[in-house]
């Protein structure tokens, strides 16, 4: 036996007697399909299949949440950026830790019942973003999780023992994995990053029970697939279009939507000609065979960066004048958008933050690029930054106040146009960038009319945030800033309500649930993660 899967043994055994006797979780699709029935529970990464991390429960609300008191911590392991978004049910938070570990915790007292960490060889490959992991997915009686060598692993719920262990793709090309699966029926969807390097970006499924690839969709298109032609030359082999986001997933239509991101070389367009399908997309796929039923490219022949791989939320609205099926994103381009979720048609588009690269978008959401806002080798001034006014980190959305919560990040980066060779394992960008700082960078919390993106309110921040949001039933949306506040604000009018200095900065999404009949909310914050409740 690995001593590896021998320490998670002893952990399990040990500290489930001494945890008072938490239950391990029992997680079957009907339950994550139903997670709305269970508000006690968060049972996948945005908290229900159509990403509206959104919580039902209003024990903490309005009223008393300036009474709000941190419950337990616990402290990570490991150094590093922190992004983890908490499983939790029956008992146990599930959570990864930087840059490749898997922990189960009682979730009453925070004790460890088992940690994995996998042997990650000394001269891995991640380049494009930090070595950082965004999250695990339960199925059944398994916890899986990706790592930063490109593997998916799927772990015993009860023991954190290694049940199998699948190489997603070679690390040794640039492939690597910092996002969360997606658990559904019978599959389990991962994505992957590393267009920084020139990959060829697809999405995973697979058997749950064997670690099985059952099929590969790629994001990119090669010769005789539909999209071809929207690539110069051979530039689709190292073409990008990463996957590094958890997407979001409609059981009735029988949908996945997974956002992809920039096309390599990010900022060298020269090899390139073309809009460069599939790249800064949303796409919508067949989960039974993973075909793409539709697409909806945002930002075509990309040149700034800007990733399309934003959470897409899905809710039901009336959208001029008619009652639609619809996903929304807020993009990094700068642009909130409107689409229908059945067929991908374009509803509606307006812009969030300050932008200078486009001269508006025409009916059917394509944009009037600006070529003077093409990177140059002298630098080119453009709004948004290079790390867009969004990014990773997870939006909200109330089906109560029917709003869309959004931590916007408003500020200008310098383009540079460079040189691109590609290179097995190496940088394939064309270029750089550097964001302007000073007084003109700043944050926002945005709250806007969901089916049309009218402004509601704003909460402005003192820097542009790297945190998620989360609302709930009690009428509050929680969030935190790069200064470590976490803070409570009234979800109507956006007027805060609570917060708490956690000595480090906040770079995750928070999460609710319930236990022995009390709320609870979490966040990571610096190196550790934070619990929290009324007293």
């Amino acid at each position: 036996m690995r001593i590896e899967r021998l320490r998670a043994w002893i952990c399990a055994g040990v500290c489930l007697a001494l945890s008072g006797g938490a239950v391990m979780a029992q997680v079957p699709y009907r339950r994550i399909a139903g997670a709305e029935s269970d508000p006690s529970t968060w049972v996948t990464y945005s908290g229900n299949y159509q990403a509206q991390r959104f919580s039902l429960l209003d024990q903490i609300n309005r009223q008393n949440v300036a009474q709000l008191k941190p419950t337990w911590m616990y402290q990570m392991r490991h150094p590093g950026i922190v992004e983890t978004s908490p499983i939790v049910v029956d008992g146990v938070m599930y959570l990864t830790e930087p840059p490749s570990t898997a922990t189960a915790l009682d979730v009453r007292t925070g004790r460890p019942l088992w940690t994995y960490t996998p042997k990650i060889p000394s001269d891995v490959i991640v380049i494009g973003s930090p070595p950082v992991n965004r999250g695990v997915a339960v199925l059944d009686d398994l916890v899986f999780f990706g790592t930063v060598n490109c593997h998916l692993i799927a772990l015993d719920a009860k023991t954190g023992i290694v049940r199998w262990d699948t190489m997603v793709d070679d690390n040794k090309k640039g492939y690597y994995v910092t996002s969360a699966p997606l658990a559904i029926d019978g599959r389990i969807i991962i994505g992957i990053s590393g267009a920084e390097t020139g990959i060829r970006g697809f999405l995973d499924a697979y058997d749950p029970k064997t670690g099985k690839r059952l099929w590969r969709t790629y994001t990119v298109p090669a010769p005789g697939e539909p999209g071809r032609e929207t690539w110069g030359g051979d530039s689709w082999q190292h073409g990008g279009g990463s996957t590094w986001v958890t997407g979001s997933y409609d059981p009735d239509l029988h949908l996945l939507y997974w956002g992809t991101g920039n096309p390599g070389p990010d900022w060298n367009d020269d090899v390139r000609p073309g809009d460069n399908l599939y790249t800064c997309s949303l796409l919508a796929i067949d989960p039974a065979n993973g075909k793409i039923k539709w697409h909806f490219q945002f930002t075509p022949h990309d040149v700034h960066d800007w990733d399309a791989t934003e959470i897409p939320v899905l809710f039901d609205a009336e959208v001029q004048g008619r009652r639609r099926k619809v996903v929304s994103m807020a993009n990094r381009n700068g642009f909130y958008y409107l689409l229908d979720r059945a067929t991908g048609e374009f509803l509606t588009a307006v812009p969030y933050v300050k932008q200078n690269w486009t001269d508006g978008l025409d009916a059917k959401g394509r944009p009037f690029a600006r070529r003077d806002a093409d990177p140059k080798a002298e630098g080119t001034l453009v709004y948004p930054a290079i790390t867009g006014s969004a990014n990773w980190y997870s939006p909200s959305y109330s089906p109560k106040t029917r709003l869309f919560y959004h931590a916007a990040r408003q500020m200008a980066g310098i383009y540079f146009k460079g040189d691109a060779e590609y290179k097995d394992g190496t940088a394939y960008t064309g270029g750089g960038g550097d964001t302007k700082n000073g007084d003109e960078a700043s944050g926002a919390i945005l709250a806007w009319e969901a089916s049309s993106g009218k402004l509601r309110w704003e909460f402005k921040l003192l820097t542009p945030p790297w945190a998620g949001l989360l609302s709930t039933a009690g009428g509050l949306v929680f969030g935190g800033t790069e200064e470590g506040n976490f803070f409570a604000l009234d979800a109507e009018n956006g007027k805060p309500l609570w917060q708490l200095q956690l000595g480090g900065r906040v770079a995750a999404n928070p999460v609710s649930f319930a236990i022995d009949g009390k709320q609870q909310v979490a966040i990571a914050a610096g190196s550790s993660l934070f619990v929290f409740g009324l007293p």
